[in-house]
């Protein structure tokens, strides 16, 4: 995976945790303004997590890196992201997709008995377009 400098989030969390992986999946825009994006297509896309919070869990962790990635690797990888349940009625922009894997994500943060947040999602669809979501409820820690 190549180096990349992400967007900085402002927050009072005393831990913060960045989590970069990718998946391959393919989408199509359904809609006829979306020009080419109507067709299917695929993409590599490749996604940061920033996650904080103030306590740890029983290992030291503020989250275990491996359950990121197989929260949204494994709901992701090689797969239509039209044909998924999650997507039922919307459209897999990459907005979409970024604000889905929020969701994923802190649905699992919230169960936790140390209440980690997700704070931002990054997902680069292409070398030069990228989406970043920050849900507004944590923008402040």
């Amino acid at each position: 995976m190549f180096q990349q400098n992400y967007p900085q989030v402002n927050h009072n969390y005393v831990f913060e945790l960045n989590k970069d992986f990718n998946f391959s999946a393919a989408h199509y825009i359904p809609s006829e303004d979306a020009g080419k994006c109507m067709r299917t297509h695929g993409h590599t896309y490749f996604v940061n997590l920033t996650i904080a919070g103030d306590e740890l869990d029983h290992n030291g962790f503020l989250v275990n890196f491996s359950d990121l990635k197989k929260l949204v690797h494994g709901s992701f990888d090689h797969q239509l992201l039209n044909e998924l349940p999650m997507f039922k009625g919307k459209s897999p922009s990459t907005e979409v997709v970024a604000q889905t894997i929020y969701e994923i994500i802190q649905n699992n943060l919230d169960a936790r008995s140390n209440k980690p947040h997700c704070l931002q999602v990054y997902v680069r669809e292409t070398p030069t377009s990228y989406v970043v979501y920050r849900p507004k409820e944590h923008q402040n820690g």
